[in-house]
């Protein structure tokens, strides 16, 4: 069976009734360099960031996610209001203080120290941590279920991409070696021609023409760069097919290939291959943009 490669771009949400609950998970990644999770759980489910994180990293290996997690209770009881006495005692006196020194008319009621909010705390009840736990994680399975679905659709695209951009580049490998061919022997007539205009009737040694020959395609010969490409291409076809995440080796065998790629566009001293060199490069960049987001 084909793996399947997975882009570190997704996102995935889902509200459900669960345990007395309304539970809501909303899940998003982008493209990052290692894993990296970030949590945001209500006040007094602080219990929950360290089993989210340890959950989603079961299912994902690279990337920045940040999870939301928002949980309202429907059960009665489960918020605590308190008074702070000191502060209303404090409040009380002060308001009558000011009424005395300023001639003003008492009027004060329950209702009028209630628009001072900090004179209530509201606390959530003790939570059940195994059973909120339970609760979010039903509701995760199914946002991760979503957010896992949309990292594997934009993986297959990717893929899909990658190995088309190979297969070119296979092509354009054999254009390199084919043309590499031609230049020594295209070299060695234009030498012959040269040196019959500058001797004129003078005989040429052939053996001598077959050395300098021989000099210029070890000087210029690229065969131990194509057949490290054609590697790192072959490499590159079967990590794309392997279970598990491919996106740091991918990448390595991306910068070997660039790095070829140079080397041959160095030595070949050909306008032509110049110029395939050119085409192979700018193809390796947009592999190399495609598997920054892979996982």
């Amino acid at each position: 069976m084909q793996a399947v490669i997975k882009s570190m771009t997704g996102y995935g949400r889902s509200e459900q009734e669960a345990a007395g609950r309304t539970v809501l998970v909303e899940i998003k990644s982008v493209n990052h360099k290692f894993f990296e999770c970030s949590c945001r759980v209500p006040r007094g489910y602080s219990f929950l960031e360290e089993k989210l994180r340890s959950y989603i990293q079961s299912w994902v290996s690279r990337g920045k996610v940040d999870v939301a997690v928002s949980v309202v209770s429907q059960k009665e009881g489960d918020v605590r209001i308190t008074l702070n006495h000191g502060l209303a005692a404090g409040y009380l006196h002060a308001l009558r203080e000011l009424a005395q020194d300023y001639q003003l008319r008492d009027d004060l009621s329950l209702s009028s120290l209630t628009a001072y909010p900090d004179l209530f705390t509201v606390t959530p009840a003790p939570e059940d941590e195994d059973g909120a736990w339970d609760a979010v994680r039903k509701v995760t399975e199914q946002a991760l279920s979503d957010f896992l679905a949309m990292r594997q659709r934009e993986g297959q695209s990717m893929q899909a991409d990658v190995e088309q951009r190979i297969a070119d580049l296979f092509a354009m490998v054999e254009r390199v070696e084919a043309r590499s061919k031609e230049t020594v022997a295209e070299y060695q007539k234009k030498l012959e021609a040269r040196l019959r205009e500058i001797l004129e009737n003078v005989e040429l040694d052939d053996q001598r023409l077959l050395m300098e020959a021989a000099i210029f395609a070890d000087k210029t010969a690229v065969a131990e760069e194509t057949v490290r490409l054609r590697s790192h291409l072959d490499q590159m076809k079967l990590l794309l097919r392997q279970d598990g995440p491919a996106g740091r080796k991918l990448d390595f065998l991306a910068q070997e290939m660039n790095r070829e790629a140079n080397t041959i566009g160095s030595k070949a001293m050909d306008v032509q291959i110049a110029h395939i060199v050119v085409e192979m490069k700018a193809e390796i960049e947009k592999i190399r943009e495609q598997i920054q987001n892979m996982e």
